[in-house]
């Protein structure tokens, strides 16, 4: 059955809110250097992840490329996944991957709205995972951009991936199981697509696009 995992996570009540819908993944933003509502400290990110408790997976996601400082932080929060956001140099993903033998390393790919391919994955030695994600030049944003892309162009990229393959990018209740069908991928990854107008999580969003993307 395909992961879900929803992502940006700023309180313990919305970590609980994902655990009762039924992710698998949740994810925390903690590191920031590119454009973004939705970081938080690595005070709270401990808090949620305790809260958690294994119950799911926690993915801290990125923007650091110092691998010290991203070892530091995995080791106080307590988080079993990274995902690099970044173009991070590949010896200090190496740092990471000797530090943290057992925490799963999620990798960017960006992908352009017609489908093109915009970061040079083959050079990425280490990696458990793929993200393919939309990114926004113009408001500086390297993902949580609310911006699709041609998912049959993503069905094209995943195949020649050799590791599974995480779809994000503009993905909300209503389009995932659309997504789903043309590009299947391993997992989804949801920001922007289950938050209300505010910009806060909303419960009904969570929940429908769990169950759409399992059904």
């Amino acid at each position: 059955m395909i992961k879900v995992k929803i992502c940006a996570n700023k309180s313990v009540d919305e970590a609980k809110m994902c655990l009762d819908a039924g992710a698998d993944i949740i994810g925390i933003l903690v590191g920031q250097e590119h454009n973004s509502n939705d970081f938080i400290d690595k005070y709270k990110a401990k808090e949620i992840t305790h809260f958690v408790d294994k119950r799911c997976d926690v993915s801290l996601v990125t923007h650091l490329t110092d691998a010290e400082k991203i070892i530091q932080l995995t080791k106080f929060i307590g988080n079993n996944i990274i995902q690099l956001h970044s173009d991070i140099e590949e010896n200090e993903v190496e740092k990471i991957y000797k530090s943290l033998p057992n925490v799963k390393l999620v990798r960017l790919i960006h992908i352009s709205k017609d489908g093109k391919i915009c970061t040079n994955y083959k050079k990425m030695k280490y990696a458990d995972y793929y993200l393919l994600d939309s990114f926004n030049l113009k408001t500086n944003q390297v993902g949580g951009t609310g911006l699709t892309h041609d998912w049959n162009k993503s069905s094209e990229v995943i195949k020649k991936l050799n590791k599974p393959v995480f779809l994000a990018g503009g993905l909300n209740p209503d389009n995932v199981k659309q997504a789903i069908s043309l590009a299947h991928p391993y997992g989804v990854d949801v920001n922007s697509g289950c938050k209300n107008e505010f910009g806060i999580k909303d419960k009904n969003k969570v929940k429908n696009f769990i169950i759409n993307a399992k059904s």
